[in-house]
């Protein structure tokens, strides 16, 4: 089982961190993509890949702190993005939802980190939160169809998925397809094309049924593929043999560490 999008540098994990990372492991998770959020949280990141094997890196700047962005933020996260183990650049994107940052400043500092990502040919993952058309209108300026990606925790229709997959980006499902009211999710699942998805737990957030509220980890990712072997109509060890192998193609994951 491989976790595409979590967050083990998160406060939330100070107490126990390296007991649930090893949890993981007996659980039968075998790779584990932590994605930065901000400088700190991206040095982080590398910080947990370089101690745990089956841990990856991505480092990036998150719409909620492009605020915080400077002059040298783009050169930190090339030197950042030196190491072997760092995958992808994200998160990345823009969130209309918080407006945490100037809708204007979430922009430019989300095209610059996709022109950083295409000058290092990396992928690149993508936080769209209420934004759609001007996601969509930044990643088709920037041409990031010719890095590709993945649409993290997508929370679109499926007339938006249709316009992502045509763009060449994966679609990233995580315990939001498990709650009740997830009918919009649910549709979203059943079209996309199993070759173009991954799945993921957003830990410590979006933890999937019956646990949603507490805190999540990679181990629930089982219960995120029961759902998409359920909606898709195929054994539980397909769907989990795809979305392993999209995740290990498109960051370029060790098949085994």
């Amino acid at each position: 089982m491989i976790d595409s999008h979590a967050h083990y540098d998160d406060e939330k994990f100070d107490m126990d961190r390296d007991q649930v990372l090893q949890d993981c492991i007996a659980h039968g998770v075998t790779h584990i993509v932590n994605a930065g959020s901000n400088i700190e949280s991206s040095k982080k990141s590398i910080e947990l890949s370089k101690k745990y094997p089956f841990v990856y890196a991505a480092v990036g700047v998150h719409p909620h702190d492009a605020s915080e962005c400077g002059k040298n933020t783009i050169d930190t996260l090339r030197t950042l993005s030196e190491g072997d183990k760092v995958v992808a650049i994200g998160e990345i994107g823009l969130d209309y939802h918080y407006d945490f940052s100037p809708r204007d400043v979430q922009k430019e500092w989300f095209a610059r980190q996709i022109a950083l990502a295409r000058e290092l040919k990396l992928p690149i993952i993508v936080h769209d939160r209420e934004s759609h058309k001007d996601i969509l209108d930044i990643i088709k300026s920037e041409r990031a169809n010719e890095i590709g990606g993945v649409f993290h925790c997508f929370s679109g229709s499926k007339e938006m998925a249709r316009e992502v997959l045509n763009l060449g980006f994966r679609i990233g499902l995580g315990g939001a397809i498990t709650f009740k009211n997830a009918r919009r999710s649910v549709e979203v699942l059943r079209y996309v094309p199993l070759d173009m998805l991954l799945v993921e737990t957003d830990c410590p957030y979006m933890a999937p049924e019956p646990h949603r509220g507490k805190r999540n980890w990679s181990g629930y990712i089982e219960l995120i593929l029961k759902k998409v072997s359920e909606v898709k109509e195929i054994e539980y060890s397909a769907a989990e043999e795809a979305t392993s192998n999209n995740a290990i193609h498109l960051f370029k994951l060790q098949s085994n560490y």
